[in-house]
């Protein structure tokens, strides 16, 4: 592929918030180096950056910005890379025989568009019918947190986070629906600050038109306290 069709694929790509794949494109060298070997590259790289923006990186207020940002990175908003960190969903016997479907709405979910490395700030509302087995309520929220500690784009994440408690529950009835802003169409490019993404993933019973209806009556109740 020439430079200028591949530069042209790139930006295409970016504006439009395409994703390429349902994995995340992680290396197979990814985890070669330790978390204290990655902060101390990555540190070195912001300085360059801002150094190269006119920053005067003698500053006070500035000299420490490059490691802040290099730890940030590595244990926090992308740290949903490292499986390691990947939460155990624990289950349990369905003792009480529960046979509706558990929601858990309102998650709060911070995520990092992999096109620019903006913020992606929404919530997100997530189901399923036990087959048997059922996991903590808190489980279900570290899985939003960990697959959306990454560079992502929404439908992916939208997808993992389904795909993972259909895998913990042994069971295909697990829905997610996503509700979220990216700053990467509401703080540049468009500017367009009102504007949200919505995305949703349905599986088993969830595709049944009333399943999926009762799903969203409760998404939308008022449970403010």
């Amino acid at each position: 592929m020439c430079e200028q069709k591949q530069n042209k694929l790139i930006d295409d790509i970016g504006d439009n918030h395409i994703a390429t794949s349902y994995e995340n494109p992680v290396r197979d060298d990814a985890f070669d180096l330790t978390e204290e070997e990655k902060i101390e590259k990555i540190k070195g790289h912001v300085h360059e950056i801002m150094h190269t923006l006119g920053m005067d990186m003698t500053d006070d207020s500035l000299m420490g910005t490059p490691k802040r940002v290099a730890k940030m990175y590595v244990n926090e908003i992308f740290g949903g890379l490292d499986p390691k960190k990947k939460p155990k969903a624990s289950t349990f016997e369905n003792n009480y025989k529960y046979g509706e479907m558990l929601v858990e709405k309102n998650i709060t979910l911070y995520s990092t568009c992999e096109h620019h490395l903006l913020p992606i700030v929404g919530r997100a509302h997530v189901a399923y019918i036990s087959s048997g087995r059922v996991v903590g309520l808190s489980k279900m929220n570290r899985i939003v947190n960990y697959y959306a500690s990454r560079p992502q784009v929404q439908e992916r994440l939208t997808m993992q986070i389904v795909k993972e408690l259909q895998l913990a529950l042994d069971t295909q009835d697990v829905a997610c629906i996503i509700d979220a802003k990216h700053l990467c169409v509401n703080s540049r490019g468009i500017n367009d600050i009102e504007s949200s993404t919505v995305t949703s993933e349905f599986g088993g019973k969830f595709k049944d038109e009333n399943v999926r209806k009762e799903l969203l009556n409760y998404v939308n109740m008022d449970t403010k306290f």
